[in-house]
């Protein structure tokens, strides 16, 4: 069925029955593409009948489908006329891992750093409004990125505009590294927006012959939104809320999205999928299975550490932070999501009250830092370079400027 599907439109032509054929033969597709390639894994795996759903009920590219990162878009390329080229992703004059811009015109926004999908499609709906143009912004974010500040700046100004714009929050409850924060506590209480969905359709049932009855049960409702619902602070913004859905349910998805697309307004709709699916070993280590090289499916990956491998400047740093923290107390570690990737394992497990991990939150991580160092302590932030970028102006004004003892 797979070799058939040239572009979403030959997807639309398709039986809803047929969905979950398609997404087993897109999900064993990539299963061989990126274990004999490489490239990112898991997350992709989590977002099959997500991508599927979207790309089957919105008219895509009239309809702008923005991702957040993109290393979840693997399926959304191989949907979109670029099935054949996938075993080049990542390579010289191969695709890009992450939707570009002059690449296909089913990728209406180029991305790769985190948090920036809401903004972007609220700028597309903003454009649509002015232009009086008919089409539809969706902007695909996870609950990873939804730790950074720049999400909730562009859902509040999306809520205030009244903006027609669709967010789907794809929560899988980890970015690379797991969630960390009140937020993500937040989008885990899952069992209670279950409870209250099951709660509210049985009590409709009982008190539909009810006009009294029906009135408290609405009363009752609002209140009990407020204390079990997840999506209560996104309504307070501004937003419809609805969900939490199952993101491995392709016909359901579609059947909401469906009825998502008549209603105008900012709505989010709080998708619940799982990083690795359908490959055991990711499903139970997501992390080390975020981006891989070529393995061999069957064996799984195999560490290729040698007995005399050179050891990496990371593994220096990571051991010198925990010297260093044992010599003195003062020295804090400082993260924003990157724990694994940046050395900072060993000290997290070694001095877990001297470790922070804020989150995808660079600006925070950089003045947090600054305002430790004001009282005496001696922190160290273990950041990209690449992201490093977002908070320059606090290594500027915040730190350089105060001369703080930073590292």
């Amino acid at each position: 069925m797979l070799d058939k599907i040239q572009s979403p439109a030959d997807l639309r032509q398709l039986d809803e029955q047929e969905l979950p054929i398609l997404c087993d033969e897109i999900r064993q597709f990539l299963l061989s593409s990126v274990s004999t390639g490489g490239g990112h894994f898991a997350s992709n795996l989590g977002t099959v009948e997500l991508t599927v759903a979207l790309h089957y009920v919105f008219n895509t590219p009239q309809d702008r489908l923005v991702w957040d990162v993109g290393h979840q878009a693997y399926p959304h390329k191989i949907l979109t006329g670029r099935r054949d080229e996938m075993h080049t992703i990542r390579q010289k004059d191969g695709l890009a891992g992450f939707p570009r811009r002059d690449e296909s015109p089913y990728d209406t926004f180029g991305v790769g750093h985190s948090s920036t999908s809401i903004s972007a499609a609220l700028g597309m709906a903003l454009a649509a409004r002015y232009g009086k143009q008919d089409f539809q912004a969706i902007a695909v974010i996870g609950d990873g990125a939804m730790t950074a500040g720049m999400a909730y700046e562009a859902l509040n100004h999306a809520g205030d505009m009244d903006a027609d714009l669709l967010v789907v929050l794809n929560d899988n409850e980890m970015s690379i590294s797991p969630n960390v924060g009140a937020m993500q506590k937040y989008l885990t209480r899952l069992l209670s927006g279950r409870m209250y969905s099951s709660m509210r359709e049985s009590g409709k049932k009982v008190l539909s012959n009810s006009k009294s009855l029906s009135r408290l049960a609405k009363l009752t409702e609002e209140h009990m939104k407020g204390m079990v619902l997840p999506g209560t602070l996104f309504e307070e913004m501004g937003f419809k809320y609805y969900g939490p859905i199952d993101g491995h349910d392709v016909e359901e998805m579609v059947s909401v999205l469906q009825n998502l697309k008549q209603i105008q307004g900012p709505r989010l709709l709080h998708v619940i999928t799982r990083k690795g699916k359908g490959y055991e070993p990711a499903e139970d280590d997501p992390c080390t299975y975020h981006g891989v090289s070529p393995f061999n499916l069957q064996t799984g990956l195999v560490s290729s550490k040698k007995k005399n491998a050179p050891v990496t400047y990371t593994q220096v740093f990571s051991q010198w932070l925990c010297d260093m923290a044992a010599q003195d107390e003062r020295l804090m570690g400082i993260t924003p999501a990157m724990r694994e990737g940046s050395g900072m394992v060993k000290f997290s497990e070694q001095f877990p009250a001297r470790y922070f991990d804020v989150g995808i939150a660079e600006q925070h991580a950089l003045t947090l830092a600054a305002g430790m160092a004001c009282e005496g302590l001696k922190p160290v932030v273990a950041i990209y370079s690449t992201f490093l970028q977002r908070a320059y102006d606090q290594l500027i004004h915040d730190i350089a400027l105060q001369n703080l003892p930073v590292v």
